[in-house]
């Protein structure tokens, strides 16, 4: 991804972005998100090029397979090709477990993990074809997850079992997508957007001097590098990103363990596993406990 390019706020509704490798853009949002009426989408359009890049704003449902199909469409029918998908789709609907509607969860779970799988599945295909067709593509994505889908968040069940979910579908796509020039990973980034600015506007507030470790712009050159041909090789992995630091998350990995060789009695498995609770690492606490 070349030129002038501006990732809209990292971790908010504004949906995902697809470019070329001249940096131009098609910025999506997601009308179901049901958010500003003013079309936010459009306004990252016009920051873009007042900044002298390229980008047209596309308003289909990426939570459908028609809306992400369109998406995907209109990068390559504007611009002739698709380098780089980045899913940034999201919104909140926050509870407490037991008093989690059904439809909160649906409906969280769906703009988050469904607008991230099909949009993917759609760009999937095209890169897939394109190898096929003996143009191997050099292409990237990055997934947006957050610290919730890696820690869990209090009061956010549904959104951190969608960003968990990110998670995995991250991984799986990166391992299915290697073969066709397709590289996968993910971010969890902390910063203000439209999405955090009421539910955290204190922690998030911008400070009236010094460093602003809140402000989109500081995930944005993560997101571009990953999106770009200098991040060559890197695939099937998350990247926290907050304020002036970049932390490479590493998930669930084998930790103590033991084998009898049988089937464990009831009093021996329990034993079994205080001991190696013991030799185990403490767990990341879950935000807000």
């Amino acid at each position: 991804m070349g030129g002038s390019v501006r990732q809209p706020a990292v971790g908010g509704p504004a949906g995902p972005v697809v470019a070329d490798s001249a940096g131009r853009q098609v910025v999506a949002h997601n009308p179901s998100q049901q958010v500003v009426a003013d079309n936010p989408a459009q306004q990252v359009v016009e920051e873009i090029r007042a900044a002298g890049g390229e980008a047209i704003a596309h308003r289909g449902d990426v939570a459908t397979s028609a809306g992400a199909a369109s998406l995907v469409a209109a990068a390559v029918e504007t611009y002739g090709r698709l380098d780089t998908l980045v899913n940034n789709a999201g919104f909140l609907r926050d509870r407490m477990l037991v008093n989690l509607d059904e439809d909160d969860w649906d409906a969280v779970v769906r703009v988050h993990l469904k607008g991230h799988f099909l949009p993917l599945k759609h760009a999937a295909a095209y890169w897939r074809a394109e190898a096929k067709a003996g143009r191997r593509p050099d292409a990237r994505v990055v997934n947006t997850s957050s610290g919730a889908g890696l820690l869990g968040s209090l009061g956010q069940v549904n959104y951190s079992a969608a960003k968990a979910g990110i998670l995995a579908l991250t991984l799986v796509a990166a391992a299915e997508l290697g073969r066709y020039g397709v590289q996968v990973n993910a971010i969890a980034p902390a910063a203000r957007t439209r999405m955090t600015e009421r539910t955290f506007a204190e922690t998030m507030a911008a400070p009236e001097v010094g460093f602003d470790a809140m402000a989109p712009e500081n995930v944005s050159p993560l997101v571009v590098w990953l999106g770009s041909v200098g991040s060559e090789g890197v695939t099937g992995r998350v990247f926290e990103a907050e304020g002036g630091r970049i932390t490479v998350m590493e998930g669930w990995r084998a930790g103590p363990s033991v084998d009898k060789g049988a089937r464990w009695m009831l009093g021996e498995a329990g034993e079994a596993a205080l001991k190696l609770l013991g030799e185990a690492g403490v767990p990341g606490v879950v935000y807000g406990a």
